[in-house]
Parts: C-alpha cells; structure tokens; sequence
C-alpha cells in the first residue's frame, strides 16, 4: 500500500492509522518511544564489567520481558514513568553490546572484523570508531506520514557500506571526510532540538546508519524527550547488529533496491544482497511499523522491480511502499555512459507505469505521479 498523498490528510486514511498506529501513538507523546521502554527493563549485571557470553545471555532475558512489557503499553494496561529507570537496563546492555562489536566490527554483513576502537584502524566502511555527522535539519521530502507540520528530524552521517555507482548523496557516503565528528551527548542534544522545534521523529539516515550503531544507541541514554526513532537504511546490516537494534526503533524506512544479486554486485558492489536485505526487512516488519522504498531503475524493471514488489506483498504483508521514480543519473554514472548504459537516463513514463501495474496486480495500493 503506497500513498502520494497530502502530508496534511495522510493520518485521515484509516488504513495507514492501522499500518502506522505504533509511530502514531508516539509520534503524538501517546505512548512512549521504545528506547524509553528499554531503559526503564532493569539489568541484573553491570555491564561493563560482563563478559560477551553474560552480555547475550542477559540481552536475551531482558528482551523477553521487554516484549511483555511494549504489549502492556499498546494495550493501556501498563504506563512508563522517568522513575521507572534503573540504574542499568537493557539499553545499557545493548550499548555495551555494540561496543565491544566494534573491537572486531560485524554491524553489517561485510564482517571486516577490524577493531575499530584502534588509533588508524578503518573498517570496510572507511571509518574508526567516531561519528560523524554531515547535517541535520527538519527534512519535508520524506514520506506524507514522516513529515507533517515539523518535518523529519533528519540526522545525515557520513559514510556507507555500499558503493553505489548512482548515488545521489555520494558526497556524504564516499566522503569519510565529510561531517563533523559528535559523541552520544552531543547527539542526543541534537536530537531533543530537533524534537523540541517540531520534528515528528528522528530520522537516521546517510549514507547509512548502520556504521554509527555504537553511537546512535548510547546517545539514546541521554535523550530526555519522547519520540519515535526512524531507521533509514539500505539494510545491510549483520543480524547480530538487527537483534539488537530492533527494540528501540519505533519506525522502519527501509531501501529495497535489487532483485538479484548480480545487479546488486555490479552497481553497489555488495555480495549477497538478497539474502541479508530481505531477512533484514523480515525482522524489521516483525519488530515495528515500516514503510518500504523501492527506487525503480531504467531497464531494471524485471530483473529488479518485479522480485522486490512480489517479495514484499509476500512477505511483509503491512508493510507501507513507496514506489519511487525519481532516479537520475549520478555520481559515475553520467562519465562512464558506455560502462553503465543501462542507468544512464531517467525513467520513461511506460517503465514507472509498468512498476506501479506491477504494485495494483500484487494488491499494493499506489497512486502514480502525475
């Protein structure tokens, strides 16, 4: 079901209320966000001072009750209080979790196990061990249900784990210069002002996220505001890296790109696309609200549109999908015409007709751009 409408009747669709009655709920300070919820589950251990196996151990119990715990509070029969936190809790756990990850990094599926934490060390995705941020700002250009009056909080970090040869935000994502470097407190203030003027939710975006997952967690120990987390991402991250962020994102906004893994290969330069992009979504659809994109391409209609749209009316039946046709030639794309002929235009109008008859016979709802 994809929606172009209006930002300002979107939430009139009782269908998107139903698909969407999560993010609602918190987006309007109804329901606390889920990052709140997981610092109010107490710890038994202190972390820090827990081995890994302890660490996984206490992480899977604390999930359990966390699950408890979130179904209490959609169903009204259970209220969150500040006064509630513990002095550890199942953020903390997650943190220290991701942390130590980091000394032989597996946060997505390119597991270069470099420690990234070491003084010159750089993992797969050219990054140490410190965020970076490229801009953040009230973002109106998202999907209706993100942005209404306030806009998506949107943060912008530096770097990607894909090299994609069309990317239309390269700057950020091959640039690991780019940015500026910001800790979890320094984060977390960014994130309550963008609350605070308005945002609806909090955007993590890029590039991609998934690199500053370390970061994105412990800045959640500091937020002292309520509202939903948005993960923006090409979804390439390890499953080990999805178990433990799936309990503090409120609202997916996923990127669904290849049907295969040879165009994934040769224009984003990922093994195994498929495989961790479609498990990913899978875990994403079961642990929150999600709205999916798929950007079609020129000349990638039935290797790519058609598998990505019958994928996910098969498999995340909930699911919100943006069929998006604004693609343009970018990054190396527009100097190696020849190398990239087929990507090397804009869409037609009969190719984004054929994509959006592909979403009306598989019974996702569209409305084409006019």
């Amino acid at each position: 079901m994809f929606f172009k409408s209006s930002a300002l009747f979107v939430w009139s669709d009782e269908r998107v209320r139903d698909r969407l009655s999560w993010y609602y709920e918190v987006m309007l300070d109804r329901k606390p966000a889920k990052f709140r919820i997981c610092r109010s589950i107490r710890a038994e251990i202190d972390p820090s001072q827990a081995s890994v196996e302890e660490l996984n151990k206490e992480h899977g119990r604390l999930q359990q009750k966390f699950t408890e715990t979130l179904q209490q509070i959609k169903s009204g029969t259970a209220t969150l209080e500040q006064s509630d936190e513990p002095e550890f809790s199942l953020l903390d756990i997650k943190i220290e979790l991701a942390k130590r990850m980091l000394k032989r990094c597996s946060f997505c599926e390119w597991r270069c196990r470099v420690d990234r934490t070491a003084e010159g060390k750089r993992g797969a995705c050219k990054l140490g061990d410190k965020a970076l941020v490229s801009s953040w700002f009230h973002h109106y250009g998202e999907e209706p249900p993100l942005v209404g009056s306030g806009g998506s909080g949107t943060i912008f970090f530096t770097g990607c784990t894909f090299r994609c040869v069309f990317c239309q935000n390269w700057d950020i994502s091959q640039d690991c210069s780019n940015g500026v470097v910001v800790d979890a407190k320094r984060l977390a203030l960014i994130i309550k002002r963008l609350r605070l003027d308005g945002a609806l939710n909090i955007n993590f975006v890029g590039g991609d996220p998934t690199m500053h997952l370390h970061t994105i967690l412990e800045s959640m120990r500091y937020v002292d505001v309520n509202v939903p987390m948005l993960w923006n991402s090409n979804m390439y991250l390890t499953e080990e890296a999805m178990n433990i962020l799936k309990d503090v994102i409120d609202i997916w906004l996923p990127d669904f790109k290849y049907g295969n893994d040879k165009c994934a290969i040769r224009l984003s330069k990922v093994p195994r696309y498929f495989e961790v992009v479609s498990r990913n979504h899978v875990i994403a659809h079961a642990n929150g609200d999600i709205i999916i994109r798929h950007l079609v391409l020129p000349n990638h209609i039935e290797c790519c549109t058609k598998p990505v749209l019958e994928w996910i009316a098969k498999n995340c039946p909930r699911a919100l999908v943006n069929v998006m046709g604004q693609y343009h030639p970018d990054h190396l794309v527009p100097s190696n015409p020849e190398k990239y002929s087929d990507i090397a235009r804009r869409l037609r109008r009969d190719e984004l007709e054929r994509a959006y008859a592909i979403a009306e016979s598989l019974g996702l709802v569209y409305e084409p751009v006019s």
